[in-house]
């Protein structure tokens, strides 16, 4: 027997006809598993045209992606999984592959997420393995290879924050004084982070995309991997917008990262407190973008489920801006938008 729902999933979780889509992939499945018996299911979905399926086979599961050609290019996932893989960590295999309807049928990485799995108890072995496998993707690292996460691509991501977030969710208008400040602390940022060490970046490296695995872990949604700032991922996974961890634990991983990367001879300052401020500046772009973006999946894509996410992000923004004299602007522009009086912090 072999069936596919009559509803797809939205991102946000939104049931959605799509009874062509689903035939066509019912359709090709049968013929890359030839005489098999399958039963499929949604597996996941995220904030892009994507979905994610589990084919159930006697025995074993697999993973169907659909990814509309209209809507998304399977190529870059191609390529990045090769180079990952080359790299030595875990990532799903391509099975089966069809560019011009938008399918592949990958390997299943198991449906536990880091974000299922993580709590005070599991957290560092978790994260150990995760900033191993990191470290085995930066050192695979090559120019030219990947995109450039070059000023233009970091300006574009950071303008997300007041267009969407300051325009649309606060349905505020930045004056001229306020857009100077805003661009000084893109311009202050830009700086900062084209000046630190280049490796591959998974661009998304979180709990929603490790998964626990014997071969741990499992990397997914890796597709829009760029070529950039050695600090960016590991902001993604530890001021990770789905999961909080206080900033003393925060700052021992960082340091233990910063020992590996040394010893394995990435391209990090020979002082932590360097590496620390290269980490909190590459994460305030990143919480711009990410504000941004969430504000965005609400207002133009109606998802609201990031929305409960919000006030982490801004957290996370808020507590760097006070560290750094050269972020204060940016922190007083923050109260300005909030209303807030300025919150007495450590500096470095």
């Amino acid at each position: 027997m072999k069936w596919l729902p009559a509803e797809y999933i939205d991102g946000d979780g939104k049931a959605g006809q799509n009874v062509q889509r689903q035939q066509q992939l019912n359709a090709w499945l049968g013929q890359v598993l030839p005489g098999e018996t399958f039963t499929i299911a949604p597996a996941s979905a995220d904030a892009s045209f994507r979905r994610y399926f589990r084919v159930t086979l006697s025995g074993h599961t697999l993973i169907a992606m659909d990814a509309p050609p209209q809507h998304e290019n399977c190529e870059p996932f191609l390529h990045v999984a090769e180079l990952f893989a080359t790299a030595g960590v875990n990532v799903p295999r391509i099975l089966a592959k069809d560019l011009a309807q938008g399918f592949l049928l990958l390997t299943d990485l198991g449906n536990t997420t880091y974000l299922a799995a993580l709590n005070p108890q599991t957290a560092a072995d978790l994260y150990h393995d995760a900033m191993d496998a990191l470290v085995r993707i930066q050192l695979a690292s090559r120019p030219d290879t990947l995109p450039p996460y070059d000023e233009a691509l970091l300006t574009r991501e950071m303008r997300l924050f007041p267009e969407w977030y300051v325009g649309k969710h606060l349905g505020a208008v930045l004056d001229d004084k306020q857009q100077a400040v805003l661009q000084q602390a893109f311009d202050t940022l830009n700086r900062n982070i084209l000046a630190q060490g280049q490796v591959y970046v998974h661009r998304d490296y979180h709990s929603r995309n490790l998964m626990v695995c014997d071969d741990n872990p499992g990397i997914l949604d890796f597709q829009d991997a760029v070529y950039g700032a050695i600090t960016y991922d590991l902001v993604s996974l530890l001021k990770d917008a789905y999961i909080h961890w206080e900033e003393a634990q925060v700052l021992d991983w960082v340091v233990r990262y910063w020992q590996k990367a040394r010893q394995a001879g990435l391209l990090v300052p020979d002082d932590i407190s360097t590496f620390y401020r290269d980490f909190e500046w590459m994460g305030a772009q990143r919480h711009l973008k990410v504000l941004g973006i969430f504000a965005r999946l609400y207002h133009r894509d109606g998802k609201d489920g990031y929305l409960k996410d919000l006030p982490l992000v801004m957290d996370y923004l808020r507590r760097a801006c006070e560290r750094y004299i050269e972020l204060r602007p940016l922190l007083r522009l923050l109260d300005q938008l909030e209303n807030r009086q300025v919150q007495v912090g450590y500096t470095f």
